[in-house]
């Protein structure tokens, strides 16, 4: 394990912060029972290894091969026994599922100064409990392969903290089997009631960044958005379009480009924007990558910030006080978010009372640096 110190998080001179309300709750676990053929009749109690093993045809020391993830298991018998113990509901006891001293964290994309953030924070949490962390990454896909979820089945770490990612059907079911529990931090999509998951306000973000740039004389201001298949993308997206329209200003989609949180997307959406005849006076980006790609676009048009340009990030990465000049953005903790995910995995693994709520949305806030200004007079 890799000791990293903590984030600093006071607010350095020059900047002021706007926080949102934040909404904590405790996350929730579903406890699963068994159900049998009959649709007259229901059953509480679990099947044993044993009639698994004779379900399935196959040995009891087979089902347990098959639970510890050991590849000395046919694919065929393997996926047979798996369908049962998902149908039974099976779980194993706690006082048998020894553990591993790992968390394993993983990543869509493992590529930025964001995901280091995300790092920090389980690693903070990982080290007080004498814990290490793996780090694995989808390669972009927003669910692990198969291969993964067989590897953390043999691994059996403490749980596992989803960055941005989810869990098919059947890997759920393959980790619920091994009393694996896992968390999803800031996920893609609905990660389903019974998913226990860590967020932030990004709703609340797009619209004080928004109402940010409104306060302070703009009309025309201009988006370069997140993925659409995401959550949290469409969330600040939608507080942007809510600020405009509680202003009474119209929200023009020629003015809205597509993103990717990734720089260059940044630097391209935004020459798009800033060669446009009616160009916008102001742009909320997705992110602080993207903003920063944005910078690079007004430098190559001759365009200056904030004199020219006003431009708001989202995230609040330690570079964005460092660039010139110093990006206004909306701080999501991703420190903390990543330690209440490692935090709420380890509780869900020692079985700490029984949880009675699954979503958990920590506060951003607006910290206004030197990016943002009134609009040039015309």
């Amino acid at each position: 394990m890799t000791a990293r110190e903590p984030a600093e998080t006071r607010t350095p001179p020059g900047e002021t912060r706007k926080t949102q309300s934040e909404s904590r709750s405790t996350p929730s676990e579903t406890r699963t029972t068994t159900t049998t053929a009959s649709t007259t009749a229901r059953s509480t109690r679990t099947a044993t290894l044993a009639e698994i093993a004779r379900e399935a045809g196959v040995s009891a020391p087979t089902v347990s091969k098959v639970l510890n993830g050991r590849a000395d298991v046919a694919p065929a018998t393997r996926t047979r026994v798996e369908e049962l113990l998902r149908a039974h509901g099976y779980r194993r006891r706690r006082a048998e599922a020894s553990r591993s001293p790992l968390i394993d964290l993983v990543f869509h994309e493992l590529e930025s100064a964001w995901a280091m953030e995300v790092i920090r924070g389980v690693e903070n949490v990982a080290r007080d409990a004498g814990l290490s962390v793996v780090l694995s990454e989808s390669a972009g896909r927003l669910t692990p392969g198969r291969t993964w979820a067989d590897q953390v089945a043999a691994r059996r770490p403490h749980g596992v903290v989803l960055v941005l990612s989810g869990l098919d059907e059947s890997q759920r079911a393959l980790l619920t089997s091994r009393s694996i529990p896992f968390v999803v931090m800031d996920p893609a999509g609905d990660p389903g009631a019974d998913v226990p998951s860590i967020g932030a306000t990004n709703w609340q973000g797009g619209l004080a960044a928004t109402r940010h740039l409104v306060e302070l004389g703009h009309r025309r201001i201009g988006a370069i958005t997140g993925p659409s298949r995401m959550m949290c993308s469409r969330a600040r997206i939608d507080g942007y379009r809510a600020a405009l329209e509680t202003a009474g200003l119209p929200v023009e989609q020629d003015l809205i480009r597509p993103g990717d949180f990734h720089h260059e997307t940044g630097y391209r959406r935004g020459l798009e924007l800033l060669r446009r005849p009616d160009r916008p006076t102001a742009v909320f980006a997705g992110n602080d990558l993207q903003a920063l790609g944005l910078y690079e676009a007004a430098r190559e048009l001759g365009l200056r910030i904030p004199e020219d340009l006003s431009v708001v990030g989202f995230d609040d990465l330690p570079v964005t006080r460092l660039v010139g000049p110093p990006l206004t953005t909306v701080r999501q903790p991703l420190t903390e978010m990543a330690e209440a995910a490692a935090k709420l995995v380890l509780d869900l693994a020692r079985e700490e009372g029984t949880p009675t709520a699954t979503r958990v949305e920590l506060a951003t806030s607006l910290v206004v640096r030197s990016s943002t200004g009134e609009p040039p007079a015309v």
